[in-house]
């Protein structure tokens, strides 16, 4: 070998030789089966005392709550499916595109209207994350992590923030309910983790945030504000305290914003006309606009949302009319109803380029397994 490195190299012997001693590898004494074996320890690292550690918000988002505050048209968005049940990203990533376009400063991801409730936690924190991976540098993106039990809210809170939620968005304890020391307790849990909207909608939890429990939560450097479904009397006596407030219901925005004081208003009808709740938001009293888009509003929200949503955004062609049951599209002469507010508020106004169709009842798609 060391013949061949000197003639194919011209190298000399004790080079050859060095070459030679490089290419071995060293001697090992073999393992002495009767020494004794070192105990492994974990590395201190690993090592987690506590059983629940919050995670501080500045680790994973560094949104600040100001950042949070100072938003005011905050759509909730809609969440479409494909005919297997399974999430439509192609019409969800379009809803978003006009959400932007169009103004929207923030979104509610998982919300009722964007029926959480009917999905799993694994869909819920990578629809969030998707969210925030695609549009999270143009729009702030909410997500609702709250639950009626607290070890849940935790958890899928910890999970919303570390893939990039600016915010979450958290209910009091539904249908089990509590005593208003245990909601206290309950939003403390949560708070530690970062910018947290709370949700007021007695409509659907059973039970109403008194004003006296978001009063000592608010003191929580992370309570960014309430969406709050009450009425405007309750959101003026906030306003009027220092405490940041979004109006929960369409169809009171605009007195909410410009007679109450109200930053801005979490919107289901923005899912359908963004440009028009926009300038409601942004540009001041508008009486005349109101009115022109109120009977929109109340055709929404006729049956519980997101019903009416879902059955206009497939009429408008921009999501498949397929429907997470126990929701189902509304009537035939409701869907007829739609075809002339589209007429009367203009279809330049609504999402989407296609025509307005009625649809049949057997257009439509609903799942019970998915």
């Amino acid at each position: 070998m060391a013949s061949l490195l000197i003639t194919s190299h011209n190298l000399s012997s004790a080079d050859a030789a060095a070459a030679l001693r490089s290419r071995l590898k060293p001697f090992r004494a073999a393992y002495d089966s009767c020494q004794r074996a070192r105990r492994w320890r974990s590395p201190k690292a690993a090592i987690i005392h506590t059983i629940h550690l919050p995670m501080r918000s500045l680790e994973f988002n560094r949104t600040s709550v100001d950042d949070i505050k100072c938003l005011r048209l905050i759509t909730a968005i809609k969440t479409p499916y494909l005919p297997d049940g399974r999430f439509d990203l192609e019409a969800y990533d379009s809803l978003m595109h006009m959400q932007i376009v169009n103004g929207a400063e923030g979104v509610i991801v998982g919300g009722t209207t964007g029926e959480g409730h009917l999905m799993s936690w694994d869909e819920h924190i990578m629809l969030i994350g998707h969210t925030v991976n695609c549009f999270g540098s143009s729009v702030k993106v909410i997500g609702n992590t709250g639950s009626n039990s607290t070890r849940e809210a935790i958890h899928a809170t910890e999970q919303g923030f570390a893939v990039g939620m600016h915010a979450a968005l958290h209910i009091n304890p539904y249908y089990g309910k509590t005593s208003t020391q245990g909601m206290v307790s309950h939003f403390e849990s949560v708070l530690s983790m970062g910018p947290t909207i709370i949700y007021n909608v007695p409509s659907r939890t059973g039970q109403d945030i008194p004003p006296a429990v978001i009063q000592q939560v608010s003191l929580i450097p992370n309570m960014a504000g309430v969406k709050e479904c009450m009425g405007n009397d309750r959101i003026k006596d906030y306003v009027n305290k220092g405490i940041t407030i979004w109006s929960g219901n369409d169809d009171e925005c605009h007195d909410a914003r410009w007679a109450s004081g109200a930053t801005g208003v979490i919107s289901v009808a923005s899912n359908l006309i963004p440009g028009l709740m926009h300038e409601i938001m942004f540009r001041g009293r508008n009486p005349s606009l109101k009115a022109k888009v109120m009977p929109l509003i109340k055709w929404l929200f006729r049956e519980p949302n997101p019903i009416g949503l879902n059955t206009a955004l497939a009429q408008l062609g921009v999501i498949r009319p397929v429907f997470r049951l126990p929701y189902v599209p509304l009537p035939l002469e409701r869907r007829l109803e739609f075809l002339g507010i589209v007429e009367a508020l203009g279809r330049k106004n609504f999402v989407g380029e296609k025509d307005v169709q009625v649809l049949d009842d057997d257009d439509f798609v609903l799942l019970g397994r998915y």
